[in-house]
């Protein structure tokens, strides 16, 4: 993706951090870190930090603008609810894929920050199907 030139290739705040987490389908860590659900319990959470801390400056602007793209789509599927109440107005009739559509592109674009960064989806980004563990 072209365009991250103009993006910080400062280290990640800690927002960014928090969103990266949420983007790959991980749940919040918290501030304790000597808990059991702690980043350090689990492999793909302690590299995915490791990730975050170490990243190059153009690897840091392609993050941003991930995240730039991810931002505005998130916020696209809650004003879809916006029209779940209304089936035809007029000539006007809603799209009844949209609010699916939008977690589609959502969730792809998801899954290529967890590719770029090379970090498994997360749970949240599991498919919900049975799983069978040979």
């Amino acid at each position: 993706m072209s365009g991250s030139t103009s993006l910080s290739t400062g280290p990640l705040t800690d927002p960014e951090k928090t969103d990266i987490r949420r983007f790959l389908g991980y749940p919040a860590i918290g501030s304790d870190a000597s808990g059991r659900s702690s980043w350090r319990f689990f492999e793909a959470y302690g590299q995915n930090e490791w990730r975050m801390n170490n990243l190059a400056a153009p690897e840091l602007q392609q993050v941003r603008l991930y995240l730039s793209q991810l931002y505005p789509l998130e916020t696209a599927i809650l004003g879809a609810s916006d029209n779940l109440d209304t089936d035809r107005a007029a000539v006007w009739q809603r799209n009844r894929n949209e609010v699916s559509d939008r977690m589609g592109l959502y969730d792809l674009w998801r899954r290529r920050l967890c590719g770029f960064l090379g970090i498994p989806p997360g749970p949240d980004l599991q498919n919900s199907s049975s799983q069978i563990i040979i």
